[in-house]
């Protein structure tokens, strides 16, 4: 995990992370309560930001606070939550409310156009409980910072595909590269990004779409060099680079991706060739 420097992060005031986490409702009896939802919430947050991937790294991680800092996150007495503690109240939160309020605090602290934002799914390690399956999460992630912006619960019965419209819908990525992996190069997907959502989006495209990969592979990319159309290389070349464009026009408006105005082929050593990308 990474330090995290709690001072530069607007936690107080109006619209600061504790203002923002206290309208969450609160799933527990109000008897035996020794730490606030706030303070958890609080404590999980940072945590995940400093790197924390499981419910026993966020735990250890409120452990190696100091006493002040804890209080700073509504941690009164000084003292940290247990991780069985954390287990059960995460369990019971609700994820949705808690990542809609999340999610657009942390947007507000950084500007995600012209940024990477990759869709990533995982399962929460430690959540499985005997017969339970494990938490399965969509996330949205900046580029290079690594901070998940937004999540959606997978629910059981569908898959993380189907996780997508919900992972926006409360969240303005306008301006922002959306990325992912072959599994959520769909045109729904695409089009959610570009028309509903006014951003961009990167995605890989794999053998599993034979034919989507052969239209691509039919734009001719790698015999069309930018030097014969910018580095005045002759009439002949001119007039071969602007029949190209052209064939390659019409091509493009065939691909079933909204908006492919450039795919581009992205080398990548791995056991089954090269994977063109969008």
């Amino acid at each position: 995990m990474v330090t995290l420097a709690l001072s530069r992060l607007p936690l107080e005031g109006r619209g600061g992370l504790i203002d923002v986490l206290q309208g969450l409702a609160d799933p527990r009896h109000r008897r035996g309560i020794r730490h606030s939802l706030v303070s958890i919430m609080a404590i999980a947050v940072c945590a995940t930001l400093a790197g924390a991937q499981s419910l026993m790294a966020i735990a250890h991680w409120a452990q190696d606070q100091r006493p002040r800092t804890l209080r700073r996150l509504r941690c009164h007495t000084g003292r940290a939550p247990s991780e069985p503690t954390l287990r059960r109240v995460l369990g019971q939160i609700d994820v949705a409310a808690l990542d809609h309020r999340v999610g657009a605090w942390l947007v507000q602290q950084t500007s995600v156009a012209g940024q990477g934002l990759a869709i990533d799914g995982k399962s929460l390690r430690g959540s499985a409980d005997g017969a339970t399956k494990a938490v399965h999460l969509v996330g949205a992630v900046l580029h290079g910072a690594g901070a998940v912006v937004a999540q959606h619960r997978v629910p059981d019965k569908t898959n993380e595909i189907t996780s997508v419209d919900p992972l926006f819908a409360d969240l303005n990525i306008q301006g922002a590269v959306v990325t992912g992996d072959a599994m959520f190069t769909q045109t729904a997907i695409a089009r959610h990004v570009v028309d509903e959502k006014k951003a961009d989006y990167l995605f890989t495209v794999k053998d599993n779409q034979p034919t989507l990969r052969q239209d691509i592979e039919d734009l001719q990319l790698d015999a069309f060099p930018p030097s014969a159309h910018h580095a005045g290389q002759g009439p002949r070349a001119a007039r071969g680079a602007a029949d190209l464009d052209e064939r390659r026009a019409r091509r493009l408006q065939r691909l079933p991706l909204p908006a492919a105005s450039d795919p581009h082929r992205t080398r990548r050593q791995h056991p089954h060739g090269h994977a063109p990308a969008l």
